[in-house]
């Protein structure tokens, strides 16, 4: 019976505005699943879109929609780009889906029918934005989500709960005896150290203060909320309350891929709900981590987001895929700018990869009519290149066992930059010059040939396209196999050979940075356009009534000039910065939740505006000592207040 594998991205919040963040995740879940296939899996890849809560019900409103005409427009956008992008998902789960609605009713049912849901009243304050309540103690200076920063407001509702304390020992037991169930092991420790060490507290699984959601089978005043209602959609994905001869052949899920600021909902909430069911759990759940953008051109068209669809414009899917696999380490956050990008296609793709390929087949054209030789005579030189060409698949099968698709991906280019090496060892354009040395000559491009077809195997999950064009212009016939690219001569000799252009040109990094901000621009327009075309009515500026203060009030204030010396990560909240400021001859720490907007290297440096009298607060356990300046538009963009001259960091504004 063929083996089976089943994995899966987030079920992720509907956004009209996609950029390579989002796309990073389902990139990679989109290789896993290639290579999974080409070692003789059968393969099920979910994916799909979380649309019910407060958040859509909200925005829905901005443009006079109902909540499931506001996400129709919206998916059929983010399934667009997923065509584009050539990823082959099995199944695109939306939280809408009657099926899915159904199932997550029978889910809610049985849990309340074996005790595990009961029925309280909840009064917490409530952040809309992060979709979480939080207890007084918790909050930042007693009314700001200690996650994101932004304001919370008091919510008192009757509620169902889940008793998801009494799982906290059997979770620490799975993390015991299934140590690779979260991976990188960091993750491991932030749930252990963060959230169970000191326990757990039951959890609140339905709400009544909206409507839009999936009604509580026995009681319609409540809607489900999504900690039961979005994980489910991994279940419905295989035919859970619909087909469970399938569901058990796929179900435990192989691995779920997650962004790290999910990965308590998907190792405690999501296991825990699988236990009171009686379900195996996932054997594993791997939590990534962010791309953040450089601060090219603070806007909204040309900012610090970058979009798919100009790139593959522009320099095609596969630029894309191979760039976002090969530049950053899956498990940590890494850096995206247009000059790094462009650089690397430069170097990989064109200098190293596209050239192996264009001399190859000019070679085999021009010295032997096009079609490819029999290898007749061997040489030392040749040993090496067979060496590495026949073990890099093991290389990459020891990196993909962890999700390495860097690792894997430099596995490869070694073999492609030791292709490239062989072809000046052996220098055949001299001899092509001596009849004597035909017989090696052929050998030689035997060679390159087929160093060329294990290539295409081992590049196949992550750069489909290119593979599939390295072998037309092979003329190869046969089908894609794994095994086959740890076995020298294969080969078939006397196919004559395609010439498909250049597969990926050098660029003119700086002209291709301008083309690259115009389509991004012309991108962000039409957008805006077709957002206009949803809108049943316009969307209502909102004129906020602020109380007036005095200029007595204002001085109170002590807004200063910062330093920002450096910037460290928060260890207890993903989504915060700690600032080391210097202030004339003070130095301090102020915690931002600006970490989503700019990148460490961007902040170090620069001046910014701080009020500095500001009573200090904690956040997470550590101590904030003053608050940045800043402002938010509608789209999200923030922007630091900064200064027009270089004054010295300690100035006093007026």
């Amino acid at each position: 019976m063929q083996k089976k594998y089943y994995l899966s991205t987030p079920i992720y919040y509907p956004n009209d505005n996609v950029h390579i963040g989002h796309t990073y995740c389902t990139v990679a879940a989109d290789c896993i699943k290639r290579y999974k296939e080409l070692q003789g899996y059968d393969v099920f890849f979910t994916t799909g879109s979380d649309e019910h809560g407060q958040k859509i019900e909200l925005k829905a409103k901005e443009f006079g929609l109902e909540p499931k005409e506001y996400v129709d427009n919206i998916v059929d956008s983010i399934k667009k780009l997923w065509k584009d992008m050539d990823i082959s998902y099995d199944a695109f789960v939306r939280s809408t889906d009657p099926q899915h609605e159904k199932n997550v009713q029978d889910i809610f049912q049985k849990l309340y029918d074996k005790g595990e849901i009961y029925k309280s009243e909840y009064e917490g304050y409530y952040c809309t934005p992060c979709e979480s309540f939080w207890t007084e103690s918790q909050l930042v200076e007693g009314k700001f989500c200690p996650d994101c920063g932004r304001e919370t407001h008091l919510q008192k509702e009757e509620a169902y709960f889940f008793k998801l304390s009494k799982y906290r020992d059997a979770l620490l037991k799975l993390y015991e005896e299934e140590p690779g169930f979260i991976e990188p092991e960091s993750r491991k420790n932030e749930m252990i150290n963060n959230f169970l060490k000191d326990g757990l507290d039951d959890l609140s699984v339905t709400r009544s203060s909206f409507d839009w959601g999936v009604k509580v089978p026995f009681d319609d005043k409540h809607v489900v909320y999504v900690w039961i209602d979005a994980l489910s959609c991994y279940l419905t994905a295989i035919g859970y309350g619909t087909d469970e001869e399938k569901f058990n052949n796929y179900w435990p899920a192989d691995v779920h891929l997650v962004g790290k600021e999910i990965v308590r909902f998907h190792t405690i909430i999501w296991p825990a709900i699988l236990m009171a069911l009686d379900l195996p759990v996932p054997k594993k759940v791997f939590g990534h981590g962010w791309i953040l953008f450089d601060d090219d051109k603070m806007s909204k068209s040309k900012g610090n987001v970058v979009y798919p669809e100009p790139i593959i414009e522009l320099y095609g899917v596969d630029a894309l895929k191979y760039f976002l696999l090969r530049e950053f380490s899956f498990g940590s956050d890494g850096n995206f700018n247009k000059q790094k990008f462009m650089n690397r296609l430069n170097s990989d793709l064109a200098n190293d990869l596209g050239n192996l390929v264009s001399r190859t087949i000019s070679m085999i054209e021009k010295y032997n009519d096009g079609y490819i030789p029999e290898a007749l005579v061997e040489d030392e030189i040749d040993e090496d290149l067979v060496n590495i060409a026949t073990t890099t698949s093991q290389k990459v099968d020891e990196a993909m066992e962890h999700f390495e698709f860097s690792v894997a991906l430099e596995s490869i280019w070694n073999l492609v930059r030791r292709s490239n090496k062989y072809v000046d060892e052996t220098t055949p354009w001299i001899l092509a010059r001596d009849e004597d040395k035909k017989e090696r000559l052929d050998s030689v491009l035997y060679n390159l040939a087929e160093s060329l077809r294990i290539t295409s195997i081992l590049i196949k999950p992550f750069i489909p396209e290119t593979s599939e064009k390295i072998r037309k212009a092979l003329r190869i016939k046969t089908e894609v196999k794994w095994e086959d690219s740890n076995i020298w001569g294969l080969t078939e000799a006397g196919e004559k050979v395609k010439n498909k252009g250049v597969l990926f040109p050098r660029l003119d990094i700086e002209k291709e940075i301008v083309k690259l901000d115009e389509a991004t621009e012309k991108l962000v327009e039409t957008r805006d356009a077709e957002k206009a075309k949803w809108a049943k009515v316009p969307v209502e500026t909102k004129v906020e009534e602020v109380e007036e203060c005095t200029v007595e009030d204002f001085g109170k204030l002590k807004i200063k000039v910062a330093l920002i010396e450096s910037v460290d990560d928060h260890p207890k909240a993903d989504r915060l910065y700690l600032l080391n400021l210097k202030i004339g001859n003070e130095r301090r720490t102020i915690v931002s939740n600006i970490k989503n907007d700019f990148t460490k290297e961007y902040l170090t440096g620069k001046k910014i505006l701080v009020i500095t009298n500001l009573k200090p607060a904690k956040f997470r356990g550590i101590e904030s000592k003053g608050m940045l300046l800043a402002a938010e538009t509608e789209d999200g963009k923030i922007s630091l207040a900064t200064i027009f001259e270089d004054l010295p960091d300690g100035t006093e504004i007026c």
